[in-house]
């Protein structure tokens, strides 16, 4: 039988990019691949993936692990409104803890020989920056809170059934394939769906926020190495940009480069000021190399987002939790 990878989350940014990866680098493997389509398109699931139109929190995943030899799967399906996450409560956990716990659950009765999740840097909360994987985990929303006991879980698995892992925490990934249609997430996607319908730039508060951002192709080298070297085996690695930057920064290099857009400023939101990763752990393990700058990787996903159709924007009609909701999303 031939050996396979499953990749969770395949028509979204990071799925769909590794699983094009993977075909053209490593054909020997067959790529199947799972999506509830909630937040990712089936345009971007490559030709050649074995697709499912799944859901991980509630669907039965034993036929595809029955069906296909899996030896490494990358769990990369999440809702990651980080923001949005306190007033999404249920749907937060449900479809980011339960998910996991599902896969989890497969990875460990078929015997996978790694499980590569795609945690976040949320899980850190108002830490001193840089972050390094040593620090103490102290998330303040319920994405971080998700992520965390995703990440626990994980390891459980690990000491209790032998379950062989890497975590991954990415930051702030951008590129082709990201979805700039969902107004809860992927800030330099979001601007770019303002520019494209003629609206201003948002950002909340005084776009002091610190962040560094990370090209997707930097990454998947590196995401490889996480589920194939011996020494990524059981170790938690950040991943992404080496080099901070205000959002207010981010927005001014954007707007250069889309012609020009005028900044608005909302009111401020619960979220962490400054929140920026160490990288030695990823350059040493994952051979991570930061090549893109911001502006080259602003400018190629522009050129790909002014290609893409006029899809309506994802918005949800109301909210679990209505009390201290932001006014910008009333």
């Amino acid at each position: 039988m031939n050996k396979s990878i499953l990749i969770t989350g395949i028509a979204g940014l990071l799925g769909s990019r590794m699983a094009r990866w993977i075909l053209i680098n490593q054909p020997e493997y067959s790529i199947i691949g799972i999506d509830n389509l909630s937040g990712g398109y089936l345009e971007n699931v490559p030709e050649g993936v074995h697709f499912y139109q799944a859901d991980l929190s509630k669907d039965n995943l034993t036929h595809v692990f029955e069906i296909y030899n899996i030896e490494y799967v990358y769990h990369f399906a999440a809702y990651a409104a980080e923001g949005l996450s306190p007033f999404i409560r249920q749907y937060n956990y449900t479809n980011n803890l339960v998910a996991t716990a599902n896969v989890i659950n497969k990875c460990i009765e078929f015997g996978v020989t790694r499980l590569i999740f795609t945690s976040s840097m949320a899980v850190y909360g108002n830490g001193n920056p840089p972050f390094d994987e040593n620090d103490l985990q102290s998330p303040i929303d319920p994405y971080g809170v998700a992520k965390y006991a995703c990440e626990m879980d994980i390891q459980i698995a690990g000491n209790q059934h032998g379950l062989d892992w890497c975590i991954i925490r990415p930051h702030n990934v951008y590129g082709d394939n990201q979805n700039i249609w969902d107004r809860y997430r992927n800030v330099l996607g979001i601007w770019m769906f303002q520019k494209l319908n003629d609206k201003p730039f948002t950002i909340y508060g005084d776009g002091k926020q610190q962040r560094a951002f990370s090209y997707m192709d930097d990454c998947l080298l590196p995401l490889w190495i996480a589920a194939t070297s011996e020494q990524s085996s059981k170790q938690i690695i950040n991943l992404g940009g080496t080099k901070e930057i205000s959002i207010h920064e981010a927005a001014e290099i954007l707007s250069k480069i889309v012609g020009g857009a005028e900044i608005q400023f909302l009111e401020p939101r619960h979220e962490v000021k400054h929140a920026f990763p160490t990288y030695k752990k990823s350059v040493d393990i994952l051979g991570y190399k930061d090549i893109t700058t911001l502006e080259n990787g602003l400018h190629k996903m522009w050129e790909w987002a002014k290609l893409q159709p006029k899809r309506p924007r994802q918005e949800w009609i109301s909210y679990e939790l209505e009390k201290g909701i932001y006014q910008f999303w009333k």
